[in-house]
């Protein structure tokens, strides 16, 4: 079965990217908690605007991802995330087309 990746943007303002960024972490955690279901991640600042961060996740495959993302309002940190975000700019899941 094939990884399937995820991209998202969100906008955060300066004052809560640290916070959003260890957000990140904790909830990338407790999508793990029961199984290792992302492989990989990185949190980027748009280059043009520092007010944009991204994930960039490596899920087992798109099952999963659908699947974990799905149980998005129960995990701890969600809402404290959510309330430091002003906008979800983009959100998908990825997968590869090179065979």
């Amino acid at each position: 079965m094939n990884t399937c990746m995820e991209f998202s943007v969100f906008q955060v303002k300066v004052e809560n990217k640290q916070r959003v960024i260890e957000l990140s972490h904790l909830i990338f955690n407790e999508m793990n908690k029961d199984e290792k279901v992302i492989l990989s991640y990185d949190i980027l600042e748009n280059t043009k605007n520092i007010e944009e961060l991204s994930w960039y996740l490596t899920w087992l495959n798109k099952e999963v991802a659908e699947n974990t993302t799905a149980k998005w309002p129960t995990f701890p940190s969600t809402m404290e995330f959510q309330s430091l975000v002003g906008d979800n700019i983009y959100y998908g899941h990825l997968e590869s087309v090179l065979k």
